[in-house]
């Protein structure tokens, strides 16, 4: 027997579920598949158990600066980090999507054709169908990696502690993050970065920033460093490595892969849809539609940026592109990300030395730092600093900010870059005092007189000013 449905989707994670409830908000019938619980990577081992190993790590770090003999219970860290995974599940469930009138089949899916797929032995024909199967982590062809138990994010947060040492390959978001955490938790760590630094998507002067509050709490970083083999014995894990033509090895219990994500493309029968795809992506349009007429795919499974909340915004245009004859095209010029380190990074639009590429020396920088506002002083060792790049008139080509409430401030910042707002208003936008926020308005004074005195009746006026005054 063949079942019908308006709306199928193969995948129940952050792309998949925000498609889901948005077909089902317009009243369609709405299949979701996939073999394991909803969720997807987000839930189970990315957004959330990060999150809430990195808060419950924050607090240890400033219990440990009153009681340095302090030791954390790891165990129990996890048991409780597994448990907020359970609790945000709850809102997530088969039995929240069937109130929310979406069904869900757990179950390995395979396409027959490009509307057809086969689950647990049913077939199952779509009007519409959007592929959001993820990605998985990315285990690079090192030497010997294969054959050692190494950590990645779908399994370090299930371990039952944490070890006494830990290497860690790879300077991203992922390797940042976890490099910090994990060394407040007591552990000696060792971040490895085959790049000249860290976090090499940020600003680098504020990414130099992160580098050295990582340092400055014990952990070891090695940058233009390449590992070459890894073996394991006597119980720990030997990483042989090479920086500036030099090999040596760095030896720690266990090792963490944190080197990016690889999309899921392979095991679901995607070669029999006729939809084109590489190793790396699904080929889709700025509507989120692939190469066959119905077929749309979403989240890391096509990029650019694998981020939740880029696939929420793409599972929305998605679903909407689907269902209803105004199509909405997705926009990547307002993309933006924060790395949860402590302080936090985040960055909306272009970096400064993006925007010199696209624009010229026309650009303006703007740069305050965290030592001119009165709530950052009354936090100890603080750090900070927001930058803007701005085009001739004042409006936003991107940002970035280091420091408490980074992410909140490039939300700001964020908003006004897509509503077109033109950052010299904010000077008379009145924030709460004492807040980070307050940052912006003092930029925002900055901006405003400069854009006064760049307009063409005010540079005439000043120069005949001058001149008499001469």
């Amino acid at each position: 027997m063949t079942k019908q449905t308006d709306l199928l989707i193969l995948g129940a994670g952050a792309a998949g579920l925000t498609a889901a409830f948005t077909g089902a908000g317009f009243s369609k019938k709405v299949i979701l598949v996939d073999q394991n619980k909803p969720g997807g990577e987000c839930t189970w081992s990315g957004c959330i158990p990060s999150k809430a190993l990195i808060n419950r790590a924050k607090e240890i770090h400033h219990v440990r600066k009153y009681v340095p003999t302090y030791e954390p219970d790891t165990a129990q860290l996890l048991a409780e980090v597994r448990q907020v995974m359970e609790d945000v599940y709850q809102n997530e469930s088969p039995e929240v999507l069937a109130k929310a009138g979406i069904e869900f089949v757990k179950g390995k899916a395979t396409f027959k054709d490009a509307h057809t797929i086969e689950v647990n032995g049913e077939v199952i024909e779509a009007k519409k169908v959007i592929i959001a199967t993820g990605s998985k982590p990315a285990i690079p062809p090192i030497d010997g990696l294969k054959e050692v138990a190494y950590l990645t994010n779908e399994n370090l947060f299930q371990q039952q502690a944490l070890p006494k040492s830990l290497i860690i390959l790879g300077g991203g978001p992922i390797g940042s993050e976890m490099a910090q955490t994990i060394a407040r938790l007591g552990t000696e760590v060792h971040l490895i970065e085959k790049a000249p630094r860290i976090l090499g998507n940020d600003e680098q002067d504020h990414a130099a920033l992160i580098e050295q509050r990582l340092e400055k709490e014990g952990v070891q970083i090695y940058t233009n460093t390449e590992a070459k083999s890894v073996k394991e014995q006597d119980g720990n894990i030997h990483l042989t490595v090479e920086k500036n033509g030099t090999t040596f090895e760095v030896t720690a219990e266990k090792i963490l892969v944190a080197l990016g994500r690889q999309a899921t493309l392979t095991g679901f029968g995607l070669e029999n849809t006729g939809v084109e795809y590489d190793k790396k992506k699904i080929k889709v349009d700025n509507h989120m539609e692939t190469t066959v007429k119905g077929v749309y795919a979403i989240g890391d499974v096509v990029g650019p940026y694998q981020l939740s909340h880029m696939a929420n915004a793409q599972g929305i245009t998605a679903a909407q592109d689907a269902i209803l004859p105004i199509r909405r095209k997705i926009d990547y010029k307002n993309v933006t990300w924060c790395t949860y380190t402590d302080p936090e990074i985040g960055q909306s639009g272009l970096t400064e030395s993006q925007a010199r590429e696209e624009h010229g020396d026309s650009i303006r920088i703007y740069t305050h730092s965290y030592d001119e506002l009165d709530r950052a002083k009354t936090k100890p060792d603080y750090i900070g600093q927001l930058k803007l790049v701005l085009d001739k008139k004042g409006n936003v080509l991107g940002a970035s900010a280091v420091g408490d409430r980074a992410g909140e401030i490039i939300s700001q910042i964020q908003t006004i870059k897509m509503l077109d707002i033109n950052m010299g208003k904010l000077s008379s936008v009145i924030h709460p005092y004492p807040t980070y926020s307050e940052i912006l308005v003092k930029l925002g004074k900055k901006i405003y007189v400069d854009n006064l005195l760049n307009k063409p009746v005010i540079k005439q006026v000043t120069k005949w000013r001058d001149k008499e005054s001469e």
